[in-house]
């Protein structure tokens, strides 16, 4: 695909997206490299997945651990849920979304929205042309329409279901699941080690606004977005050290 075909091509060139991502790349590749996620990713990949879950389910609105009865918080149940439909490799989510993106999406809010919504509303994005035009040149592009790095594909997929908002109802966990499922299935973070969405939590106040310059498609705006999930990705290479580190030890 020549560089003037592919529709994301021009946010690399935007001012540090590249160093950003390659950095990113970097942080990510040392956290897979650790001994402990050598031969022991599967209990740290599991940790991260949690952790993941619980910080998703904070910036949707839900809490962060158990209810005083033991109960899930809704919210929290269905981003947990979505983290381990995430686990597995091909025989996971991450198989249905290289093959087939738009199911796997549906699939995602069945998972996160099941305590939210009314079940003939699991799965179905709203009844709106726009949506579904959107979200199918999404699948378009997360299927082979672009070759730009994955971190910048995983922000834009991220971003645009942030903006699209296409069930009304966990589109923010949906959202963030899709960002692991490109950064998984590319290879950029093939096992889940990263936890980008603890940064994010903590760094909500950054979140919302880049999410909102996503949305206005402005160089600025998207540029903005770009570097901040970027910026995620290599907290959550750190994170998924700490984790290698203390399960290591």
């Amino acid at each position: 695909m020549s560089a003037s075909a592919d529709p994301l091509a021009p946010l690399v060139e935007l001012p540090g997206v590249a160093q950003a991502c390659e950095e990113a790349g970097e942080a990510l590749g040392r956290a897979h490299r650790h001994r402990t996620n050598l031969r022991g990713w599967p209990a740290t990949a599991a940790e991260s997945a949690l952790r993941g879950a619980r910080a998703s389910a904070v910036l949707d609105g839900g809490a962060l651990k158990l209810a005083d009865g033991g109960e899930l918080d809704p919210v929290l149940a269905g981003a947990i849920r979505v983290s381990e439909a995430l686990e597995g490799g091909e025989t996971s989510l991450v198989g249905v979304w290289r093959r087939a993106p738009l199911q796997a999406l549906a699939r995602l809010h069945a998972l996160a929205a099941a305590d939210l919504v009314d079940d003939d509303r699991l799965g179905r994005p709203r009844a709106d042309a726009d949506v579904g035009h959107r979200l199918a040149l999404l699948a378009d592009i997360v299927t082979g329409g672009t070759q730009v790095p994955a971190a910048v594909l995983a922000a834009v997929a991220h971003g645009e279901l942030l903006t699209l908002a296409p069930f009304g109802s966990a589109d923010g966990v949906v959202a963030r699941a899709v960002s692991r499922l490109v950064t998984m299935s590319s290879g950029l973070d093939p096992h889940g080690l990263g936890v980008p969405e603890v940064y994010l939590m903590r760094q909500s106040g950054d979140y919302t606004a880049a999410a909102r310059g996503f949305a206005s498609g402005t160089p600025d705006g998207l540029t903005a977005w770009l570097l901040l999930s970027c910026r995620a990705l290599h907290a959550g290479a750190r994170e998924a050290l700490s984790i290698a580190q203390a399960m290591g030890s």
